[in-house]
């Protein structure tokens, strides 16, 4: 155990630096407080902006809730509205108490239309109540998610200063959303026909670059957030045909800002971070070891090169030219080969017993022939 608790600190070392270490070799005049680039299919972290400091995320908590009731509940359930979804505050789908509505499209109103009233139906459908939901959500987060620096009390975002996370935390949780499908296709939808009890209409997305109001080329999906506590708030993922980004931003003061913010992000990582594949096999050494990927492995290195350094437990990680880790990737011990040692048959003429008690006759006649001799030169030197 002790050999290995060093190793295991080491690993736990590496990752926590390629959470919170900048990847950036250029500070970008952000006005949002808190921002995460992370490559969407690689995870490596491209840009952060103060990535572990508390904040508020107001609706794009609605990201945690539609992965967390896809991956748990079933889409096609009919839910009942409650009373408590109807009187929730802030933008609505406008349910009406007793309604019954399938999952995915209480999902999609939530996400499409922000829809705090859907967002506390989606929370009592899959837990029970709005406060088992966040103690589940918060867990869920944390073991499937990897998050660490984030409490939810609600499935909304509506303020509460125990509901926080961080601009990392909301990069990762948006990384592992997207890799829904069910969920990337209802978070790029930027038109969705509606039809409820009480209301009747085509949700439009809120967000402006997905929606072409703000254009910028190659956005994929988003979610707005807003409240006079958290201020303005973003996530945002884009492509632009060789690599896929997802940004977040948090605490904008003006709207326009967490847009410009969000297209300055793409922009540096567009422009200066490609893919690269390590091949299968590939060998990497350190310390008289050797290590290999067991299969091609994407990695994301910026254009300009990178430095690749292997650690003694496997641990590959990327980093720019500057020294600044981008991402890392465990990789394979390659166990030495073993030395083939030639087999000696040993047959009855050679066999090791045989041979001592061979040897132990020659010896007991060569003892009984000087004994004899012995004898012999006495009895004549007597007849002398």
């Amino acid at each position: 155990m002790k050999k290995i608790l060093p190793v295991i600190i080491s690993i736990l070392f590496l990752i926590t630096n390629q959470l919170h270490v900048n990847a950036q070799s250029e500070a970008l005049p952000l006005k949002s407080e808190g921002a995460a680039l992370l490559d969407s299919d690689t995870g490596a972290v491209l840009y952060v902006k103060n990535p572990n400091e508390k904040m508020y995320p107001a609706s794009i908590t609605k990201i945690a809730t539609a992965i967390y009731a896809i991956e748990k509940g079933n889409l096609n359930s009919m839910v009942t509205v409650s009373g408590n979804a109807v009187r929730q505050d802030g933008t609505r789908v406008y349910l009406n108490e007793g309604e019954k509505m399938p999952l995915i499209q209480l999902i999609q109103g939530m996400l499409i239309n922000s829809g705090n009233d859907a967002a506390v139906a989606i929370a009592e459908y899959t837990d029970g109540s709005v406060q088992k939901f966040a103690e589940n959500l918060n867990i869920y987060l944390r073991t499937k998610v990897g998050v660490t620096h984030t409490h939810f009390t609600n499935p909304n975002g509506l303020f509460d200063p125990n509901h926080y996370t961080t601009a990392m935390d909301m990069a990762l949780i948006t990384n592992y959303a997207i890799k829904n499908p069910i969920f990337a296709k209802i978070f790029g939808t930027k038109v969705l026909p509606w039809k409820g009890q009480a209301w009747q209409t085509n949700l439009v997305t809120h967000h402006k670059m997905l929606k072409g109001e703000i254009p910028y080329p190659g956005i994929t999906g988003g979610k707005t957030g807003y409240t006079s506590e958290t201020k303005q708030t973003l996530s945002t993922t884009a492509d632009n045909g060789k690599i896929r980004l997802t940004a977040v931003v948090l605490k904008s003061n003006l709207q326009i800002d967490k847009y410009n913010d969000t297209a300055q992000l793409f922009n540096y990582g567009f422009k200066n971070f490609q893919h690269v594949t390590i091949k299968q096999g590939e060998i990497f050494k350190t310390a008289h070891k050797e290590f290999y990927p067991e299969k091609d492995t994407l990695i994301t290195e910026r254009n300009d090169g990178c430095i690749k350094n292997v650690a003694s437990n496997g641990l590959l990680s990327v980093q720019d030219n500057k020294g600044q880790l981008v991402q890392t990737v465990q990789l394979k011990y390659k166990e030495p080969p073993k030395t083939k040692v030639k087999s000696v048959k040993i047959t009855k003429k050679d066999n090791p017993q045989q041979l001592v008690f061979q040897i132990n006759i020659v010896l007991g006649l060569l003892v009984i022939l000087i004994g004899a001799t012995i004898a012999v030169r006495k009895k004549r030197s007597r007849e002398y």
